[in-house]
């Protein structure tokens, strides 16, 4: 099992949002034995602004979207009390199995025990983490809940910390860019296609689309490759 102190320098050391998704895409999974696993982060307007998972089907996360959600138990809990929740804490004995959310979302996809914590910031829920288990496994314990809540107070300072330093960016340019595009421009020099970057950032292909349009336009580029030499300086802090 990996350390929970490796993790929380890790979460620490992270210097901008996009870091700080890394560190805990890339040591959480070990540290609570889960199969799969995600974070959730909004906007100012609350809404879904990223989303990085691990081992969780893409048809999953939309038939969460479409039946699950309305029905969450877990994330019921979680938003009402701002506080980290499995479905053993939240249902009596024997009723995950029953509940809307496991028979209409869950039970397609193996999911057989869910553990849910808040981001928070300002008061509010501004972001939430996800894990799963699958298969023949035991349930999250309450040690796992009691590490979620000292991870969730971690994730919460470290995201309110790298909002509160915004990036000094070397080129004028930066400022022709919204914090969204400029997302999208660093996904775009990642390799990733039109469709990748939606999925990834919860946006339609088209809304990927409309977007580099206007992003060729403020640096007065014409296509991928000169958009991403242009923009160089624009995601060099």
């Amino acid at each position: 099992m990996a350390n929970l102190q490796t993790l929380f320098h890790a979460i620490a050391s992270a210097n901008d949002e996009h870091k700080l998704r890394l560190a805990f895409m890339d040591n959480v999974g070990e540290h609570f034995g889960v199969q799969r696993w995600g974070i959730y982060l909004t906007d100012e307007q609350s809404r879904l602004a990223s989303v990085d998972v691990a081992g969780v089907p893409e048809s999953l996360l939309e038939r969460y979207e479409q039946v699950g959600k309305a029905v969450d138990p877990v994330m019921r809990y979680v938003v009402e009390r701002h506080a980290p929740a499995h479905e053993e804490l939240v249902l009596p004995p024997g009723g995950w199995k029953q509940c809307d959310l496991y028979q209409n979302c869950c039970a397609y996809y193996d999911h057989e025990h869910i553990m849910t914590g808040p981001i928070v910031g300002s008061g509010q829920i501004i972001g939430t983490v996800h894990f799963a288990r699958v298969g023949h496994t035991p349930a999250f314990s309450n040690d796992h809940l009691a590490d979620l809540s000292a991870l969730c107070l971690h994730l919460s300072a470290c995201l309110a910390m790298v909002k509160r330093s915004p990036q000094q960016f070397n080129s004028p340019l930066a400022h022709r860019l919204t914090p969204r595009e400029r997302q999208i421009v660093e996904l775009v020099a990642q390799g990733l296609t039109n469709a990748e970057i939606g999925a990834k950032l919860w946006i339609t292909e088209n809304s990927v689309k409309q977007a580099l349009k206007r992003i060729f336009r403020k640096l007065e580029v014409v296509n991928r490759a000169e958009m991403v030499a242009r923009s160089q300086n624009v995601l060099t802090a």
